[in-house]
């Protein structure tokens, strides 16, 4: 007989890598983990993981395993999910992780509006920036993440996962008040739209490494010939905003995350421009949630108006 609670722990160690991490996650000790996997290769029979030092490696079986765990996990959790609803209804909590323009444009006007169609569904959000989102949403610590489209992104063929795409917004040029594109006061007014080229000389404020905000950029600046000279980082968009009005440099930002108001020259791209491809994903199991169901309503309504 194959204890579930191991193959929560054989997943968590093929989603992070090491055994020190998946105990993080697990709230374990490294050595409780490692007991546990080792029953878990004696209850199956066959060898799961490969020992290399300090480091172990998921085997053939332990991938197919793997397969059948994820599976097995998402009838369980479903199976929990109806005890719960049979025991209090349709009332609960739905944890919602975001990154914070999100939070701004989707989230907080669903929170207003679910509080007059659903009553019983209480909302719970947290900031999360980048990929730390959906990382949340696979360990079980959020319900429902609202992520951007990257290449670190998980494959759309992960059949753990359900997306809902929300929109899709391109982004434009900041740039400090005296930059050549505004223009001079007597001259020609300048181009409705930047050639991106056209900046490959500027210093650039750009958000930290691992935001996928700064990959879109670099991939962006990469496809116009040329790599920008970061001289500012800030995963803020007021904060990038303020250092581009103050002079620091040029940055590109998300349409629908540019402050308003503020002192810096906004100029579009020529199309087609790079994109910020938002969308909500949930684990497949609980895809079919009716308080995660009518979270996603809300959310998609509201994103339908952006």
């Amino acid at each position: 007989m194959i204890e579930v609670r191991r193959l929560k722990v054989l997943r968590a160690l093929a989603d992070h890598g090491t055994v020190t991490a998946a105990a993080e996650v697990l709230h374990l000790t490294p050595s409780a983990v490692s007991q546990q996997l080792a029953a878990l290769e004696t209850e199956v029979g066959q060898e799961l993981l490969e020992r290399r030092g300090r480091r172990v490696s998921i085997t053939s079986a332990g991938r197919l395993l793997l397969a059948h765990a994820d599976t097995i996990l998402a009838e369980v959790e479903r199976a929990e999910d109806a005890m719960r609803l049979h025991a209090n209804g349709a009332n609960g909590e739905v944890r919602v992780t975001a990154f914070a323009t999100a939070i701004t444009l989707l989230v907080a006007p669903a929170l207003t509006r679910l509080r007059e169609t659903s009553p019983g569904l209480s909302l719970v959000v947290r900031d999360a920036e980048g990929h730390q989102g959906i990382t949340q949403l696979f360990d079980g610590d959020a319900d429902l993440a609202i992520a951007v489209e990257h290449r670190g992104s998980p494959r759309p063929d992960d059949r753990r996962l359900t997306r809902i795409p929300l929109y899709a917004e391109p982004f434009v040029a900041v740039l400090p008040p005296a930059h050549p594109a505004a223009g001079l006061p007597d001259g020609p007014p300048a181009p409705a739209a930047i050639e991106l080229e056209a900046l490959a000389n500027d210093d650039w404020v750009m958000p930290a490494p691992g935001n996928p905000i700064r990959d879109v950029v670099l991939l962006a600046c990469e496809q116009a010939g040329f790599q920008p000279r970061v001289v500012h980082q800030s995963d803020d968009f007021r904060a990038v905003a303020a250092l581009v009005a103050a002079g620091g440099g040029v940055s590109l930002v998300p349409r629908l995350a540019v402050p308003e108001p503020t002192l810096a020259l906004i100029r579009p791209l020529p199309e087609p421009a790079p994109t910020r491809r938002v969308y909500a994903a949930v684990r497949t199991s609980r895809a079919d949630h009716p308080l995660i169901t009518a979270t996603l309503t809300v959310l998609t309504e509201v994103a339908e108006k952006l």
